[in-house]
């Protein structure tokens, strides 16, 4: 029970956070520098260009439209994941706009556009992150999905793309240009937060003398090891590969291990982005199995 409300705790955390981000960010860097934008934020600043209603209030407009076509189409548990942005993103960024000097941060729209692109990022990420969604135009994506049951990757894009080409008749080259890059930059950053953890490095050690590397990588290393059973290719031989996972500081030390063991052993090294479990996200017991 007191998990569950941890996790529901960082979720609210995650969401709130990264509603905050991307509402300062929609303030000091995209709506001053006209930089064309996707989602909702992209659709309520065609329809403020044409009508003189104020952005907060439209994105909120067509945020609770689309939540409302989300919860009877998705469901209700679709619904209690979005609810939080759908809300509290135009709160945000109508609040977020009434600071002094928001709109001032630089008047470089490279720079405008840089910042904007990677925190729009960071903030779409924090709220992915957690599980939740950050409702708007993406709501669209998946109904459609469940309707036409066409890929929710290929409608994002032809949603956004949509959005963007709504933005084109009132907006000049540069500022198309710069949304796309934007665009880029946000979906780069994005990626790199959803994967975002405890990186470490993964090792794959082949060698006939697999036993004796086993024991020094429990013994001098402190490292966990998972021994897989193996057969050579040419020669059709049984025997065992060494799979551990360890810290980037270790990986000169175990390389010099095994090398020390078995000049010949062969020997693959990845580099993995998260790693959760036993000797990492939870506490090592030893005299157990790795």
């Amino acid at each position: 029970m007191e998990k569950k409300w941890k996790k529901n705790l960082w979720t609210i955390i995650g969401v709130l956070a990264g509603n905050l981000i991307l509402a300062f960010t929609v303030s000091a860097f995209m709506v001053p520098h006209g930089i064309i934008m996707g989602g909702a934020t992209g659709m309520g600043l065609t329809i403020s260009h044409y009508f003189p209603i104020d952005l907060s209030l439209i994105i909120f407009i067509v945020n609770a439209i689309l939540f409302v076509l989300g919860a009877v189409v998705l469901g209700k548990k679709f619904a209690l994941t979005t609810i939080i942005s759908t809300f509290v993103y135009p709160t945000f960024l109508s609040v977020v706009r009434q600071i002094p000097g928001v709109a001032d941060m630089t008047d470089n729209i490279m720079l405008a556009t840089i910042y904007g692109g990677a925190l729009l990022g960071l903030g779409i990420g924090l709220i992915v992150r957690v599980g939740a969604s950050t409702g708007g135009t993406d709501i669209l994506a998946l109904v459609f999905n469940k309707w036409f049951h066409i890929p929710v990757a290929a409608l994002l894009y032809v949603v956004d793309f949509t959005v963007l080409g709504m933005q084109v008749f009132f907006s000049n080259s540069e500022q198309i240009l710069y949304g796309i890059l934007a665009l880029i930059l946000t979906t780069i950053v994005l990626n790199r937060v959803m994967l975002m953890g405890q990186s470490q490095i993964q090792l794959f050690i082949i060698t006939e003398l697999y036993d004796e590397v086993k024991e020094k990588m429990l013994k001098e290393i402190d490292a966990g090891v998972t021994m897989v059973h193996i057969e050579t290719g040419y020669g059709k031989k049984q025997q065992q590969g060494v799979l551990c996972v360890i810290p980037k500081r270790k990986l000169y030390s175990v390389k010099e291990l095994v090398q020390m063991v078995d000049p010949k052993a062969f020997i693959t090294i990845t580099q993995i982005n998260e790693v959760r479990g036993r000797g990492f996200t939870l506490e090592r017991r030893y005299g157990e199995e790795s």
